[in-house]
């Protein structure tokens, strides 16, 4: 009986489960389902809810008439900014990347390539479309599309390019009027006024920010001198755009951010501008003769060393020691020697090589200046007239080379390295020292396992950063002792086993 009972029991257990199981589902006649029935508290609690009460704040924190000056700063801005970012574009460009490599004869070869693309900004700063931007954004691209403040996209040509100071020249395809921008007197900027800067950071469209003029006269490279620095963000895609004034004059066209993360790129209060007088000189050679003009005199000078000094008696600071004088060229006429040491140009202290070239490329073609030299021991001035450097390119063919002396091709020839520049997009992502382009393969450098692409970072421990930086140092140091070299190799940083003595042939010395 208790068997019995048991499985009663069991069965009754089975259907209770089983209807509990569907009601949970389905909703019987006159029942809610089993998700009802565990949700009534729930409903009981938003059945017996009661409204919180608030009160929101109806007046701001401050009148106008207590903000007054700042009311009006706000409204300036905003003034400013509708009147400026019509004038401003966004560049989208297409390529094709190609990769040099060499083999181990020393032979060049070029691969098909893979396309590229990448974004810019732009200026249009005439009436008829004519758009300044970075070479770097430009070079090398097929196809340039420009995107208006109003959404409407015209493609683009290039009129010109300047590597040296990073400024293109590019004309907008349409048959409309556009509305340019004034070029400002950079000249007259001074440290801590306002600026703006606009863009297409990371593409993402016409993006404005405010800043001052952090510093000015800041180098970057060989190339990039005397750029003003602003804390106004510049990101990745700035590049090209404008830095105005509060009148909303052109001061500056945005080429660089300084970031300390190579890895990710972003702003951190250190941007970089090309002032706005350089940049304008440079379209109006570009639009006149299709390309900028360079200042040219024909010299060859050397960093100090300590032998170069010993050699010349010279201890001072600054001074540019002059190593060669190129025959026929503005500098003989004027009398420059070999061993000369120049301290001024046109009135102006010389500190190093590269602000003395610096000087002599942005000085007008056929200027008369004047170069004060000190040539042992007294000081003697000396009038020298600027050609331009294209046409020095014939003079120096005709001459023959006159870059480096025999010796000194002995030695670059005995060491067996080329090396090239980095580009200013490098040096702003933090690469340092110089690029080898070239391996001699019967040199010394192939024999220490040195690769194209490899970057030198050290002589004998002591930076370079240009290649005549370079050049410089290694001849002084090869033709005297071993020479040890510091070099990069992706993310390795390793000492190359130090190079013997150059070898110079008897006929050479």
């Amino acid at each position: 009986m208790n068997v019995a009972l048991r499985r009663i029991a069991v069965l009754l257990g089975v259907f209770l489960l089983a209807f509990l199981v569907v009601a949970g589902f389905r909703k019987l006649p006159g029942m809610g389902g089993l998700s009802n029935l565990l949700n009534f508290g729930a409903k009981d609690r938003e059945s017996n809810y009661v409204p919180e009460r608030y009160t929101l704040s109806s007046k701001p924190a401050l009148s106008l008439g207590e903000v007054e000056y700042l009311a009006a700063l706000d409204e300036e801005f905003a003034r400013l900014t509708a009147a400026v970012v019509p004038s401003v574009v966004s560049l989208q460009t297409e390529g094709v990347k190609r990769n040099f490599m060499q083999d181990w004869l020393g032979r060049v070869w070029v691969d098909e390539g893979y396309p590229v693309r990448g974004i810019g900004s732009g200026v249009v700063v005439s009436r008829e479309g004519h758009v300044v931007t970075n070479e770097h954004v430009t070079n090398g691209k097929s196809r340039i599309t420009v995107t208006m403040h109003d959404g409407k996209t015209y493609p683009a040509v290039v009129i010109g390019e300047d590597r040296a100071l990073d400024i293109a020249v590019i004309r907008i395809k349409a048959n409309r009027e556009f509305k340019p921008l004034k070029f400002g007197d950079s000249n007259r900027v001074r440290q801590g006024q306002q600026a703006l800067a606009i863009g297409n950071p990371f593409g993402l469209g016409e993006t404005v920010t405010r800043g001052i003029i952090s510093a000015k006269e800041r180098t970057i490279s060989d190339r990039q001198r005397d750029l003003f620095q602003t804390d106004a963000a510049i990101n990745p895609g700035n590049s090209g755009g404008p830095l105005v004034n509060i009148l909303g004059e052109i001061i500056g066209i945005n080429v660089a951010i300084y970031s300390p993360d190579t890895e990710d790129e972003g702003f951190v209060g250190i941007g970089f501008s090309i002032p706005s007088n350089d940049v304008r000189e440079v379209f109006e050679q570009i639009l006149a003769k299709g390309r900028a003009t360079r200042g040219w005199l024909g010299v060859r000078c050397y960093d100090w060393n300590p032998l170069i000094r010993e050699k010349v008696g010279w201890y001072e600071n600054g001074g540019v020691y002059i190593q060669d004088v190129v025959p026929d060229s503005p500098a003989e006429s004027s009398g420059l020697l070999a061993d000369d040491v120049v301290v001024r140009y046109n009135g102006k202290i010389v500190e190093s090589r590269v602000q003395f070239f610096a000087q002599i490329q942005r000085t007008p073609v056929a200027r008369e200046v004047d170069i004060t030299v000190w040539r042992k021991g007294e000081e003697v001035t000396l009038k020298a007239t600027v050609i331009d450097a294209e046409d020095a390119e014939t003079l120096t063919q005709a001459s023959g080379p006159v870059e480096r002396t025999i010796s000194d091709q002995a030695v670059i020839r005995d060491i067996g390295i080329t090396v090239q520049g980095l580009t200013l997009l490098q040096r702003t992502r933090g690469a340092r020292g110089v690029l080898i382009s070239g391996i001699h393969p019967e040199g010394q450098a192939a024999s220490r396992g040195l690769r194209v692409g490899d970057l030198i970072l050290e002589i004998n421990n002591v930076r370079v950063n240009q290649p005549a930086d370079f050049y410089d140092k290694l001849i002084a140091s090869a033709t005297e002792q071993q020479t040890s070299l510091t070099v990069q190799r992706g993310r390795q940083v390793y000492r190359v086993r130090p190079f013997a003595r150059a070898r110079l042939p008897e006929q050479e010395e």
